[in-house]
């Protein structure tokens, strides 16, 4: 008996140390959001040591052998034809759900995520006339994808994805799809050529979508919150969409971010995709190389153990 309270009374301090010790001890999920806490939190003792652990993705999961077989060889031929099979095969899943019959030759545009108000999941609407130009241009062609849900009671987000879904019944090259499960996850990032990003600027901490896109040759248009800044060599290995201030009011910064996507993708996106098809390449190609190895779960993993957990 008194072996076995001598040894719960260890399990306890034991557990009592630890939670001791955490409760001292706080992270970042990326760089920028440490530096987003640390103005957040300024004069509070103990806020300068908080430290930044960005978030990471299992490459193991996410990543394709094949393709990166391919990448290693820089079999450039191989590259495209796995990734033309793997739009064919998301196609079959926009065609089964949403009706639309896609392309497989057309520049595809994928935004799939949670349903939240800071994503910003109806950025891209936020001008029609110029929503209408983009989707419309017969010189230039290109295909929408929306993904996700919102939660239950989250109403205003709920409007939002309707308010999608409606519009994806008005042009035929728009489809929503409901839900963003683990396979459906990587079917839509197997099938992007680019993958959007937009949430408003500091409200991402971290994000981590990006990176299993980049993981499948997906190219990366993002504002440069979260994790992104740590990764990103505008117009090398993704694209930077120019951030609005995030001091100024919530409907001055989607106006201006709105029209800056616009304009990044009319002006610089789609025009390398058609006209610069080797140059697309390289960018998906950088983007497969760089997110390796400083985002995969082996780093985050590691970095856990030395920087929170190593009084073990």
């Amino acid at each position: 008996e008194v072996r076995a309270i001598a040894s719960v009374t260890k399990d306890v301090l034991d557990h009592t140390i630890t939670a001791l010790y955490f409760s001292g001890r706080t992270n970042a999920v990326s760089e920028l959001h440490r530096k987003t806490l640390l103005t957040k939190w300024k004069g509070y003792e103990g806020a300068q040591n908080i430290i930044s652990i960005t978030n990471a993705q299992d490459y193991v999961y996410w990543h394709s052998e094949n393709m990166y077989e391919a990448l290693k060889k820089d079999d450039d031929k191989s590259i495209k034809n796995i990734k033309r099979k793997w739009k064919k095969e998301l196609f079959e899943r926009v065609a089964d759900e949403d009706g639309e019959i896609y392309d497989e030759n057309i520049c595809t545009i994928v935004f799939a995520k949670r349903f939240t108000g800071y994503k910003r999941p109806g950025l891209l609407l936020h001008n029609m006339e110029r929503f209408h130009a983009l989707v419309t241009n017969a010189q230039r062609p290109v295909q929408v994808i929306w993904a996700g849900k919102p939660y239950p009671m989250d109403y205003t987000a709920i409007g939002v994805f309707d308010k999608i879904v409606n519009v994806c019944k008005i042009y035929p090259n728009c489809a929503t799809l409901t839900g963003y499960e683990l396979s459906l996850s990587k079917m839509l990032k197997r099938g992007a050529d680019v993958w959007l990003n937009h949430p408003r600027l500091t409200h991402e901490a971290s994000g981590t979508s990006g990176m299993t896109a980049a993981m499948n040759a997906a190219v990366n248009v993002s504002l440069p919150d979260g994790w992104y800044p740590e990764y990103v060599k505008d117009k090398l290995n993704g694209f930077v969409i120019p951030p609005s201030s995030p001091d100024l009011p919530d409907y001055i910064q989607d106006e201006q971010d709105a029209e800056n996507l616009y304009t990044l993708l009319e002006t610089e996106i789609i025009p390398l995709y058609y006209d610069y098809p080797g140059r697309w390449l390289e960018i998906q190609k950088n983007g497969m190389r760089d997110i390796l190895p400083g985002f995969d779960s082996k780093r985050l993993a590691g970095e856990y153990y030395e920087k929170a957990y190593n009084y073990l």
